[in-house]
């Protein structure tokens, strides 16, 4: 019985086999003590596919690095060894990436610089932008800067995530992350806290970015500029006539800040389904900084499912809306607005006729340690959202009902509306040469299990590896440094996944 069992699993992973194409690859380790002692030496050999493994340490020299580039069948990994803290202090800059793609940057700390923390550009060369890059698990802390200084500095990149970072104690005058000139990125499941000027700052002719599940609190003066001012030579394209375009920032939760968003220059921008709690003087801007002829006035950009919680301090108004803009071209429907501080609020200035908004309804909201602010299940916004497409999740990860709840948060999610988690697995790098990330999505582990079964069968179907895994992040790496070069299955719980192990 037990062979017929293993033939029939062979006869199964056969099926789904594809050749591998054998290209080597290595890991470079770069530690305190090592031979390679920092970054910008361990670049100088990485082809595609390779690893630079960073071992624990603090990291007190600054990185220029150009052309760091794999390819999309092999990615270069910057990492650091699971369960070491690699800490990148002081400097200027920690480290500059110039025309990087097909780049992972995982769990690295940067802190105290008094620049910019990372840049990552485009090398000057418009034409051909930094592409492909992911950056996870990262933290960046206390700038030791007051100027324009940014955490985490984007300028031509184009096809990006940035996933399951933290942001915390920017430069008064700087932005956590900001972009000139990126396309097509994602930002999610990230925190903002004790931001300067901005959390995320989009501008140049930013466009296509989704802004999603993510937590700011005190995210500075414009936690989201949708938008910005930007010197013409600097845009991407050239020839751009907005700062920002099609911005999209779902299911998010602000916590304070001067103004949570702020639209400046920007259009066809879609704000939909957050949570703004207690703002300190508007909720909303709408702004124009760049005049120059010929330029889009802010405008055509939509307001639609948001809960918007203020006091007085900013309720009067709660729209700051600039000259040299086209408010009457925003688009308001069923948000809630409600003022704690005052029952007879008429509600907020909007520029133009809301549809289906709701005025000074107690959302049953308060603010929570962890969550930023968590909501009654008895709440009004239940139910009471339009019809969208765009988010399908909350920012805890659940399916929106239909109707749908207004604000971040699905009231009550329905108990068979958890999306099949497991869908959205990734495992890398693959091919790998020492070990193997597993990324499940996020709130697997508070939505799912507590524990997750792992199974690795080599080639012949033999299982090589087996875990009963207790899920204390949605990261898990495994270490393969003991097995052998080949083809191998990764099964989790009933997802098969076929990677290989090349040296």
């Amino acid at each position: 019985m037990i062979m017929k069992k293993r033939i029939l699993n062979l006869a199964f992973l056969l099926i789904i086999l594809i050749c591998a194409l054998e290209l080597k690859s290595k890991v470079i380790e770069v530690c305190p003590t090592c031979p390679i002692r920092n970054l910008e030496d361990a670049s100088i050999n990485v082809q595609p596919g390779d690893t630079i493994l960073m071992r624990s340490g603090v990291y007190t020299t600054s990185s220029y690095i150009s052309n760091l580039r794999g390819t999309n069948e092999k990615w270069i990994t910057l990492t650091a060894k699971d369960n070491e803290e690699v800490i990148f202090r002081g400097q200027s800059t920690a480290m500059q990436l110039s025309d990087p793609a097909y780049l992972r940057i995982l769990k690295l700390n940067f802190e105290s610089q008094t620049a910019n923390g990372v840049n990552i550009d485009d090398g000057g060369t418009y034409e051909t932008p930094a592409n492909n890059i992911i950056i996870e698990y990262c933290e960046w802390r206390s700038m030791n800067a007051t100027g324009n200084n940014d955490m985490l500095k984007l300028s031509g990149v184009d096809h990006f995530i940035i996933r399951n970072c933290k942001f915390s104690n920017g430069s008064p005058g700087g932005s956590g992350i900001d972009m000139v000139g990126c396309h097509y990125g994602v930002i999610e499941n990230c925190i903002f806290e004790e931001q300067g000027s901005n959390s995320i700052q989009n501008k140049g002719g930013t466009s296509g970015i989704t802004i999603q599940k993510n937590l700011f609190m005190n995210g500075g003066l414009r936690a989201l500029n949708i938008g910005g001012s930007t010197g013409l030579e600097f845009f991407r394209p050239q020839g751009a006539k907005y700062e920002a375009k099609e911005i999209f920032v779902y299911s998010n939760i602000f916590v304070g800040s001067q103004a949570p968003i702020a639209f400046v220059g920007s259009i066809n921008c879609n704000v939909i389904n957050n949570t703004i709690y207690l703002p300190t003087k508007w909720a909303i801007r709408i702004l124009q900084e760049n005049t120059n002829e010929g330029f889009a006035k802010c405008s055509n950009n939509n307001f639609v499912n948001n809960v918007v919680y203020v006091n007085n301090s900013a309720s009067n108004p709660t729209i700051n809306i600039g000259s040299n803009t086209s408010p009457e071209t925003f688009y308001f429907a069923n948000n809630l607005w409600c003022n704690r501080d005052n029952t007879n609020w008429a509600g907020p200035n909007l520029p133009v006729l809301e549809i289906n908004g709701i005025k000074n309804i107690d959302p049953m909201i308060s603010e929570d340690s962890k969550k930023g602010i968590v909501i009654n299940k008895s709440s009004p916004v239940n139910g009471k959202g339009s019809e969208v497409e765009f988010p399908k999740e909350d920012f805890e990860g659940n399916i929106f009902n239909s109707p749908r709840s207004i604000g971040a948060i699905e009231v009550n999610p329905r108990t068979n509306s958890i999306i099949d988690k497991l869908s959205n697995l990734i495992i890398y790098p693959n091919p790998t040469t020492s070990q193997i990330f597993i990324e499940l999505p996020i709130y697997y582990k508070n939505y799912v299990r507590d524990f997750i079964n792992i199974k690795i069968y080599d080639i012949t179907g033999v299982c090589v590896y087996s875990s009963n895994e207790a899920i204390k992040s949605n990261l898990i790496s495994i270490d393969l440094t003991h097995f052998q070069t080949g083809i191998y299955f990764l099964i989790i719980d009933s997802k098969f996944i076929k990677f290989s192990i090349e040296r």
